[in-house]
């Protein structure tokens, strides 16, 4: 069985879509699942973040200079007379079921030959392998590394690679911040998505003798995660309260139903997948470790009067990636 995709997408930007990715993926990664992350993101935050010290030398190496998702899609871009191959991906430290394709700031140099290939009926044989070459390269790399679960992070936009990145998914996670903004992205997104997906669907069927055809991809929604706020007495203020709940009663509400027109949602009683807090004084020190939050021992937290608090936190974050990472394997199971 081939690996299950994921997206966690937003166009909206600030939503900490990135690092939920991240800290989901290595979740389901310590579970026991082998799980690879692709970094579809010109900014290629996720890369710097698995990467880390070692970001600007991985670029410049010989033997991993080219290991990148932009290098991997070079030959159908180009139109060389070669297949797309398995580039080789990176093996993160410290979780030995978690790999990464790594981005690059140049993937967007890519946007307007696939932007023309999704719009012209792809009747050019060079221009109807583009649209294909990205869930191609991905499945080829799960492949090598015998992928379970494969996550595809994106840039907030709604670009061409975003578009094809998101049809080539089988499950999809909307991440929020509590505020006024994030409801009208929902808002956005329940005309963008379905569009998308009709394209996909319309699309498929003139893509099946192509070299890399669209993948049959469910593009499922399993939730929302609200995220990105300060608590007050471990609960949010009143002010994210509010907002969280308007964007909760919108999720569940004219946000699922469209969706569940359209055949794109899982079934569940609530959309609302979790609360998770900023992560405060704890991000700092597992960026300079190299995990989670929710993976910082106890030796690394701040003692004093603060630790009992910390503590209880870190492992109430945890208690929430384990619960978000539960129902995405779960959905699979409909």
């Amino acid at each position: 069985m081939s690996a299950k995709k994921i997206v966690l997408f937003n166009h909206k930007g600030g939503v900490s879509k990135t690092l939920t990715t991240y800290n989901i993926a290595w979740m389901i990664a310590l579970q026991g699942k082998r799980v690879l992350l692709v970094d579809c993101d010109p900014q290629c935050n996720m890369s710097a973040l698995i990467l880390g010290d070692f970001f600007d030398d991985y670029y410049m190496a010989d033997e991993t200079k080219n290991a990148n998702v932009k290098d991997g899609l070079k030959v159908a871009f180009e139109s060389r007379p070669e297949p797309i191959r398995a580039v080789k991906c990176h093996q993160v430290e410290g979780n030995a079921n978690l790999f990464l394709l790594p981005g690059h700031m140049d993937l967007s140099e890519y946007e307007p030959s696939l932007s023309l290939a999704m719009n012209n009926n792809n009747s050019m044989t060079a221009l109807q392998n583009l649209p294909g070459a990205l869930n191609r390269l991905i499945e080829l790399c799960a492949e090598e590394n015998n992928i379970d679960y494969i996550f595809v992070d994106i840039n907030p936009g709604l670009s061409a690679i975003n578009q094809i990145a998101f049809t080539l998914a089988d499950r999809f996670i909307v991440p929020t911040n509590p505020d006024p903004f994030s409801l009208m992205a929902l808002k956005t997104l329940l005309k963008v998505l379905p569009r998308w997906k009709y394209w996909a669907d319309n699309t498929r069927p003139l893509l099946e003798e192509a070299s890399y055809p669209l993948p049959n991809a469910d593009m499922k929604f399993i939730g929302e995660v609200s995220q990105r706020f300060n608590r007050r007495n471990r609960k949010p203020t009143a002010s994210y309260i509010t907002m969280i709940d308007e964007i909760k009663k919108f999720v569940n509400g004219e946000f699922a139903e469209k969706l569940k027109k359209n055949n794109m949602i899982c079934a569940a009683d609530d959309y609302h997948l979790a609360e998770i807090p900023d992560f405060g004084a704890m991000l700092q020190k597992s960026n300079l470790l190299g995990m989670p939050v929710y993976s910082l021992p106890d030796n690394e937290l701040p003692g004093g009067a603060t630790f009992e608090n910390t503590t209880a936190k870190r492992d109430e974050i945890k208690k929430m990636f384990l619960d978000i990472s539960n129902k995405i394997m779960e959905s699979f199971n409909e």
